[in-house]
Order: structure tokens, then sequence, then C-alpha cells
């Protein structure tokens, strides 16, 4: 006869294996291979806010957001953060100091409430060498984030404060309610500004011209874009050079 105690475990795994199944990295994996995943992975519940390691710590696995969002950031000489990239339900991250054994390249925190799942470095090498075509979306995972760095280093040194905005913008509310006119996403403007690399109070400014205007409705934690054709334009104008 089952005991509570084993009924607990039994339905955590069951959780686990559910969450796997959906997850887009990891769902293609066969039966037994998501038994086997499940029994390393570890979930967390974090509220908003919760550092979830630094640069330079060590890189001790893979994390996965099953709800949720997570910042990562690295900061700049002057002591204010720069935002990398922001991850949403289903990405994962720690996948360089996973691979490599390296401490962490940069931040990471909990932008909203959050529940990850994670899996310890020398359990996933263990798991991934029967699993190739695993290793092969974590490289494409890879060449991804590679891409997307590129294209921010270019928007940083290229494009003018409004422009720059503009694809933020577009950026962080693509997959928010994809199929409505309007879409908010919850962050705030200091979030933004970290994201551009300008400071808080001219994103500020460019970001209530454009609410005026009737483009995007500002409140407190987040913003609505109303007229994504216009930041659409704006995204595709002017440099430095143009603004100068």
């Amino acid at each position: 006869m089952a005991t509570a105690s084993s009924r607990k475990v039994i339905a955590g795994t069951a959780d686990k294996l559910a969450l796997l199944r959906s997850h887009p990295l990891f769902g293609q994996l066969p039966a037994a291979a998501l038994d086997h995943l499940g029994a390393y992975m570890q979930r967390r519940t974090l509220p908003r806010g919760t550092p979830i390691f630094a640069k330079g710590d060590p890189g001790t696995g893979l994390i996965g957001v099953l709800s949720g969002a997570v910042k990562i950031s690295v900061p700049s000489v002057d002591g204010r953060d720069i935002v990398l990239v922001i991850m949403h339900e289903g990405d994962v991250f720690g996948e360089i100091a996973l691979l490599d054994g390296h401490p962490r390249t940069a931040d990471a925190s909990a932008m909203t409430d959050c529940e990850l799942m994670s899996i310890e470095r020398r359990d996933f090498l263990q798991f991934v060498r029967n699993q190739p075509d695993l290793m092969i979306k974590i490289i494409e995972i890879l060449c991804a984030r590679l891409r997307r760095t590129t294209q921010q280093v270019q928007e940083l040194t290229f494009l003018n404060l409004a422009s720059r905005l503009a694809k933020a913008l577009l950026r962080l509310t693509e997959e928010a309610q994809a199929s409505a006119p309007a879409r908010t996403v919850a962050i705030t403007q200091r979030e933004i500004s970290q994201i551009i690399g300008r400071s808080r109070e001219s994103t500020n400014k460019q970001l209530r011209a454009w609410a005026k205007q009737g483009w995007i409705h500002l409140e407190r934690g987040a913003v609505t874009v109303l007229q994504r054709d216009k930041l659409v334009e704006v995204a595709a104008q002017g440099s430095e050079l143009d603004s100068a």
C-alpha cells in the first residue's frame, strides 16, 4: 500500500515529466530519456528580484524557465547594468558555463515571480553523451545567442535612441498576445533603459512622447504597444549620425 510520502514522490515525478514533455528543448526526447532526465531535474520557485547567479559564480548547471521572466545582464564600468537578453517560458540559459565548466559570464535574476528547472553539469553532460540531437539543439541555441549579441552591439553602436527603443519594444512584445493589435510587456522603464544602453531619463522622455502620440500606453511596470506600425517605421530609421 502506497504511503503519503511515496504518493508525493510519484506525483512530483509525474509533474517533472509533464514539464519536460512540454518544454521546447526537451519535449522531443524519447520517453526513456525523459525518465532519465527527470531524475536529475530540480525545480524551484523564486519571487521577483531574486538573484539566480552572478557573473563569476561557478557554472554548475543548465537552467530552464518554466514560468515567468529572467533577466540576463552584465555590470558596466560605471556601475549600471546592461541587459543582454530576457528569458521567458521555454527558454534555457547557463549553457556556456554548462559546456565549458568556466565561471558564469553574466548575472541572472528573476524579473517576475518565476518557476525554474535546473540540471547539474555533471548529470547533464553524462546524459547528453547519449543524446546527440539534444547537443545539436544546444549548439543552435548558442549560435542564436551569438547572432543576437552581434545585432545588439550593432544597434548600440549605430542606432539613435528612438530606433533602439523602437526595436527593443518590438522584440519585447513580439510574443505577447501575438494575435492582438495591442501587445503588453511587463517591464519597468529602468529595465528598458538598461536594454538600450541609455539613461532612464532619456528613455522616459521618448516613451512619454510616444504615449502622448497614442503609439504606446504606459503604466507602472508595463508598456503596451498600441500602434506597432509606427514603431516599425522608427526602428527602420536613423543612425546616431542622423541625429547629430
